[in-house]
């Protein structure tokens, strides 16, 4: 395969990086409280409340998977859009006040007032981690798509992800955090609907003739199956979908946190409805890359099938190295950076609070300084950052598909996750013993899901077993505080 990974794109792709941590540098301030350096004073404007939401959860794995999915298998995971309307409402009026109103740093703060701090902990560590190994996902799958059509090599693709995003993180915090990421959100978008434009004007026909294309090959096709082995089905993208939705939405500190950088809970609970308006066209703007590349490259050969590239998953890269003119592959090959970085930013800066906040907090008998504790948060910040590059070597020993084994990684252990919230707001009498059971037994059937069910399911099952079982066992094996008379 030729490369025409030109100066120019090496100029542009440059540029990026160092604008990047600059902006991060130097939006950050000083940060001398947890406050400050956590939740950037608890007074963000809402519409960039809703902005760094989005730009976090949209990984470079979901720039690149998203329209190989559709590329493969078609339209069947567009209808997890569907799910984000029932998750919404449900985390804004339900979930939100939980967290909000009790002035929390972490998401985990609420167990120890429900359970006790030993769930509290477990919850916690669980959360890390998950978001960890999510994080390992998310710098490996776009520098090895990148790698393999540019000619980058991976270890600079790696490097530059993780430790880069850590250097700003690590300097200015949730403030930091925000600022590029509504920098890179803009890069991010405006580029895929660039790609999607492109390659619409390369098709015979233009979006129609994607459109009959894709009929023609069955990626229209739809699968309203109950059986719960089925890869895709509707009924697993809609319901198993909103389950999945909930654990990052209402479970994940990556997402809380930033709620509860807004000034008002109704500020909060806006942000999250802006969020989701913008999410639409953003995710069809993604699932269309997807629909007109399939047309392209039916028109003009699989790449494939050729043996040009080893996984749908390169596709979208490989379009922009091979067919768009010098200057726009630098700067789109950027924005699947700037998607990677984002979530890199925001996920290390999460993780810290939660160890800082749940373990250090939670577990030191003396009071530390506010001073002492905004260092151990940078350091921690830098440590996390070096972890999860770490990761990323790691996990480029598996070779996943993208969408299913991120969604593996958060339903294994974000569904006992979800189903620890639901028992702890939805239920009073689960206690302390039940919580930890029914997590303990939640995950163990996480992973039998694993192997027995479609990955879109493996979130809600694992979160009822966790539910039910916390539930029943409440109370079942503690001994009376008053004999009977």
């Amino acid at each position: 395969m030729t490369h025409h990974f030109s100066w120019l794109d090496y100029t542009i792709f440059g540029v990026y990086l160092v604008a990047t941590t600059v902006v991060g540098l130097m939006a950050g301030g000083k940060g001398k409280t947890l406050s400050d350096y956590f939740l950037a004073g608890r007074g963000v404007n809402r519409y960039v409340v809703a902005m760094t939401v989005l730009a976090s959860l949209f990984s470079g794995i979901s720039y690149i998977a998203t329209p190989a999915e559709m590329y493969l298998n078609g339209i069947g995971f567009s209808f997890v859009l569907l799910s984000f309307f029932i998750a919404t409402p449900f985390t804004a009026v339900f979930l939100m006040p939980f967290f909000y109103n009790a002035r929390y740093f972490t998401a985990y703060h609420f167990f120890q007032d429900r359970f006790g701090l030993s769930v509290r902990l477990l919850a916690s560590g669980l959360f890390i981690l998950r978001v960890s190994l999510w994080l390992g996902g998310a710098i490996f799958a776009p520098a090895l798509a990148i790698g393999a059509v540019t000619g980058l090599p991976l270890p600079f693709t790696i490097l530059s992800t993780g430790l880069i995003s850590t250097l700003y993180t690590m300097k200015g915090g949730m403030k930091a955090v925000i600022w590029t990421d509504v920098m890179q959100l803009g890069v991010l978008f405006g580029g895929q609907f660039l790609i999607m434009l492109v390659a619409a004007g390369m098709v015979d026909g233009g979006f129609a003739g994607a459109w009959d294309t894709a009929k023609a090959a069955g990626k229209l096709d739809l699968n309203f199956s109950l059986d719960p082995q089925a890869r895709i089905t509707v009924w697993a993208a809609l319901i198993g979908g909103t389950f999945l939705n909930l654990v990052q939405m209402a479970t994940d500190q990556v997402s809380v946190q930033r709620y509860l950088t807004a000034g008002s809970l109704r500020d909060a609970q806006r942000a999250l409805w802006i969020k989701l308006w913008m999410f639409v066209p953003v995710f069809l703007i993604f699932l269309g890359t997807g629909f007109v590349l399939h047309a392209f490259y039916q028109q003009h050969g699989d790449p494939i099938a050729a043996g040009l590239i080893q996984r749908a998953d390169q596709i979208l890269p490989y379009f922009v190295i091979t067919q768009l003119p010098s200057g726009l592959p630098g700067l789109l090959v950027a924005a699947i950076f700037a998607a990677s970085m984002s979530t890199v930013s925001a996920g290390v800066n999460s993780l810290t609070s939660a160890t800082l906040c749940d373990f250090y907090q939670t577990l030191e008998k003396d009071k530390v300084p506010e001073a002492v504790q905004v260092r151990r948060a940078r350091w921690w910040t830098l440590i996390y950052g070096v972890l999860v590059t770490m990761f990323a070597f790691v996990i480029s020993q598996f070779q996943t598909n993208l969408v299913e084994s991120i969604n593996v990684i958060m339903g294994v252990i974000g569904g006992p996750m979800l189903g620890l919230f639901l028992l702890g707001m939805f239920t009073k009498k689960a206690d302390q013993r039940g919580a930890i059971i029914g997590c303990v037994v939640g995950l163990a059937s996480s992973l039998y899901f694993y192997f027995h069910v479609s990955f879109l399911w493996i979130t809600m099952f694992s979160a009822i077993v966790t539910m039910i079982t916390g539930h029943v066992t409440s109370g079942r094996f503690a001994k009376p505080s008053v004999p009977h008379q």
